[in-house]
């Protein structure tokens, strides 16, 4: 196994963005060497702490570029753009925000180019905020920075040890709108709707109206549309654009269809970033080799990046590709079952799948979650993985809504085997009840910073997730390692995680009673073994089978003591 390359050094770098896309701003990039704390924990997405937020609202680094395209007009509540950009998250990284949460990797909400205007899907005129309204995926919208900016922010959290996910939708443009021409008849259908019962009619359809489904099924070749090219050309980027298109369908020989651009234009960020992996949207709305396509193309730009930074490089694992199959849960193991066709997702480039069942197993005891998943992610899904949430963006119906169980929420997200998704204001319960919204609106409010700035009990909750963030970040066990049950009460539970010459082994006591309390461990740590529990910071020995602690907490992280 590979350890991570630590930068030796600290330069200040100006980077210049190629011809191809907007001009060049000058910018200091500052790379910090990586914390000791990460140099010797190998990283594994099968267990990786995953941040997800929307760029427009966790935190606002440049409040010059808040308005663009004259994007002006009232939108319904929490439906506009608010501020929140790339620099903002890099800001976050750079203060150590995500590394004290035991974050390795950022999952970002699109970044592309958004529709210039608006449209009411009957919640109220909604803009592009959200980043799935792509108009050009070749260009960053300005709300949310500039290339500059996301070489920088790549840069700085890998400084840091945490990955960088890219969302990206293959499925569907933008909403047509004034300011937004559809795109050409043979590039989008724009009809019928969906109605999920087939495979041919949740594939070959719109998810809702207005919005055009691109037509990546096909294989015909189609020109690029004109309004592009004139955009292009307006821009200064025209000749670069059609030359680097041309290279690419030399290179891999696809014809000219819809899909091969966009595959194209998504995986520019990787060969001139180093991104570390996609989520991709909308995964059961596209015939599945299309995303076998995606995934070798991203592979080999992947590749290519490191080849020309290998200074950069954080470790030897591959390009990394998440899918969200809407309503897909661990119980389906290896497929997703369109009623009358059955699809294996981990055989088109997917390394792991959004779980859509931990919010209803949320429900259940600690013990059944745990062995469940621990048994399903060694035997049907081994050498796969899931990413586990609570709630999202778009779920209407999350695990806690009413926010009154944020301890409890952390324990059962962060210590799931897996891959964890902490959705931005979990940690700090973020309210999800906002008044006055319409729909998943209310699920997107601004991330609430002052609270946790200044709230005793928001700061409290978030030292919990911290505590329990950063335990599962320096033990790959935690969340890629195999489950067993130690006592039943106190209820005690070890992880094992094995790889190569790496042995990583924790023992986790919850709902444990206040005062002085003992965890059976015989078996697993022997008399004598040093264990130090990193909740308490706390050091005691193994006597008798038994780890004792004396302390109001009811949550004992133990490890060996260095």
């Amino acid at each position: 196994m590979k350890k991570l390359l630590v930068a030796v050094s600290i330069f200040i770098i100006f980077f210049s963005c190629k011809e191809k896309k907007q001009p060049t701003k000058e910018t200091a990039i500052v790379t910090n060497t990586i914390p000791d704390s990460t140099k010797s924990i190998p990283f594994y997405w099968e267990g990786a702490n995953i941040y997800f937020l929307l760029t427009d609202r966790f935190y606002n680094g440049n409040g010059q570029n808040d308005t663009n395209f004259d994007r002006t007009s009232p939108t319904g509540p929490l439906r506009g753009f608010m501020g929140g950009d790339l620099q903002g998250i890099a800001q976050k990284i750079r203060e150590g925000y995500f590394t004290k949460l035991g974050v390795n990797a950022i999952w970002f909400t699109p970044i592309v180019e958004q529709i210039h205007g608006d449209t009411d899907e009957s919640t109220g005129n909604t803009s592009g905020y959200h980043g799935y309204w792509a108009k050009d995926w070749t260009a960053i919208d300005p709300n949310f920075g500039t290339r500059e900016d996301l070489e920088s922010l790549v840069k700085t959290a890998h400084a840091k040890g945490i990955r960088i996910l890219m969302d990206v939708v293959l499925n569907h443009t933008g909403p047509v709108t004034d300011s937004d021409p559809v795109w050409p008849a043979d590039w989008v259908r724009t009809g019928p709707l969906c109605d999920f019962t087939t495979y041919k009619n949740t594939t070959s359809c719109t998810l809702v109206e207005n919005l055009p489904d691109i037509l990546t099924e096909s294989d015909e070749p189609v020109k690029l549309p004109d309004p592009l090219l004139a955009k292009w050309k307006e821009e200064g980027r025209l000749s670069t654009e059609l030359d680097e298109l041309q290279l690419f369908f030399e290179r891999t020989g696809y014809p000219r269809a819809p899909r091969f651009y966009i595959i194209k234009w998504l995986t520019d960020y990787i060969n001139d970033f180093g991104i570390d992996g996609f989520r991709v949207d909308t995964v059961k709305h596209v015939n599945e080799n299309a995303w076998t396509e995606l995934y070798k193309e991203a592979s080999y730009a992947f590749e290519t990046w490191k080849k020309k930074n290998p200074d950069e490089i954080l470790d030897d694992k591959p390009f990394f590709m998440v899918g969200e199959v809407y309503n897909y849960g661990i119980s389906g193991g290896r497929t997703y079952d369109f009623g009358d066709r059955k699809v294996d997702y981990f055989n088109h480039g997917f390394k792991s799948l959004i779980n859509f069942e931990l919010k209803k197993d949320g429900k259940k005891n600690y013990e059944t979650i745990f062995a469940k998943y621990s048994t399903l992610l060694h035997t049907e899904l081994k050498d796969q993985s899931v990413l586990n949430y609570l709630t999202s963006h778009d779920d209407l119906e999350p695990y806690d809504k009413q926010r009154k169980e944020p301890f409890k929420t952390a324990n059962i997200l962060l210590l799931t085997p897996g891959a964890s998704q902490i959705y931005y204001g979990d940690e700090t319960a973020r309210s999800l009840t906002i008044e006055g919204t319409d729909g998943d609106a209310t699920l997107r409010s601004f991330m609430n910073w002052e609270e946790l700035d200044s709230l005793k009990n928001i700061q409290e909750i978030h030292a919990h997730w911290q505590k329990v963030g950063k335990f599962r970040h320096d033990h790959p066990a935690i969340g890629a390692g195999k489950h067993k049950r130690l006592g039943k009460k106190p209820y005690v539970f070890s992880r094992t995680f094995i790889d190569g010459d790496f042995k990583d082994k924790v023992v986790v006591g919850l709902d444990l009673p206040k005062g002085k309390k003992s965890l059976w461990v015989k078996g697993f740590f022997g008399d004598g073994t040093k264990l130090f529990d990193t909740y308490s910071q706390t050091e005691i020995m193994v006597k008798n089978g038994k780890a004792i602690l004396d302390n109001n907490n009811d949550i004992a992280l133990l490890e060996l003591a260095k």
